[in-house]
């Protein structure tokens, strides 16, 4: 399996009008990525696609569309299979594997929360057992999950554990941390994907293979042209592209820049009918997103 490097989105999901997934966005959806954005990769339920929100079966069929009809258009599509229960967790893995899943992505329980990094370690090796042939990649968010154990202690020893273990997605920001994931991933080989978007270079400058985003939907070109910047050592222009991301994620913050109005703007910029989100997240102003949109365009 092809390792996981370079820009990923995370993607939305769409719903119709009443609350329910929308599969027919979808196809569209890729199109959009792949030609407008040139993203080739994606991370399917995930925090951006409210994965949490929906249930065991909408979640199967929503990854198993995204591989339907990514085939021979998206070089590798992730499918976040995290949940509370880890039975869920098992049988979306599972299914992630039935379905050609390129990887897997596990976060943490975060109602009965592991109380030190064994238990976590533990839990992720009976999630990548149900799929043991596919890549599993620990996302580490504690922001979202409440549960601050380090990353770098999950990674100690993972290897024994779980032979299919390939990296880690971390959406964080402590930079010693994710340094320790950096050097602990090199001596294996593994990816590590960075999850905070207007950071993004601090943490290539510390040896990131990549980076998982909601904000590469539509922001895919422009990060592009920074990860080649710094590929090629013109560290000026990274950091102007960097500053100007920045300035645009600062400004949609000031506005109460959550997943909800962010989907919104996604529709807004992309033409694609994304919905509204799911409780308990309320929907978004059509003006609000329009604000942000003409902010994001004119650094297009």
């Amino acid at each position: 399996m092809e390792k996981l490097t370079g820009l990923v989105a995370a993607t939305f999901t769409p719903l119709t009008t009443e609350g329910e997934i929308n599969l027919s966005v979808i196809g569209p959806y890729i199109d959009y990525l792949t030609e407008k954005q040139n993203v080739t990769k994606v991370f399917v339920n995930g925090t951006t696609g409210e994965g949490c929100s929906f249930t065991v079966d909408e979640r199967k069929r929503l990854a198993a569309e995204w591989c339907l009809q990514g085939k021979g258009k998206l070089d590798q599509v992730i499918v976040h299979v995290g949940c509370m229960s880890i039975k869920d967790s098992q049988e979306l893995a599972q299914h992630a594997a039935s379905i050609g899943a390129d990887g897997i992505a596990v976060i943490s329980p975060s109602y009965f929360k592991p109380t030190n990094a064994d238990a976590l370690r533990m839990f992720l090796k009976e999630v990548g057992a149900s799929a043991p042939d596919l890549p599993l990649y620990y996302y580490h968010i504690p922001s979202m999950t409440g549960v601050a154990l380090e990353a770098g202690d999950v990674l100690n020893g993972i290897e024994k554990m779980i032979p299919s273990f390939k990296g880690v997605k971390y959406s964080g920001t402590d930079l010693r941390d994710l340094g320790h994931c950096v050097c602990y991933c090199q001596s294996h080989n593994w990816s590590v994907l960075y999850g905070v978007d207007e950071q993004l270079l601090g943490a290539l400058v510390l040896g990131v293979h990549g980076a998982v985003g909601s904000t590469y939907n539509y922001l895919g070109c422009k990060v592009k042209q920074m990860l080649s910047a710094f590929d090629e050592g013109s560290m000026t222009q990274a950091r102007d592209l960097q500053f100007k991301c920045m300035d645009v994620i600062t400004f949609a913050k000031n506005l109460g820049f959550d997943v909800a109005v962010n989907k919104q703007v996604m529709s807004e910029l992309s033409g694609l009918a994304l919905g509204p989100p799911r409780l308990p997240l309320l929907p978004c102003s059509v003006s609000k997103a329009q604000t942000i949109a003409q902010k994001i365009k004119a650094f297009c």
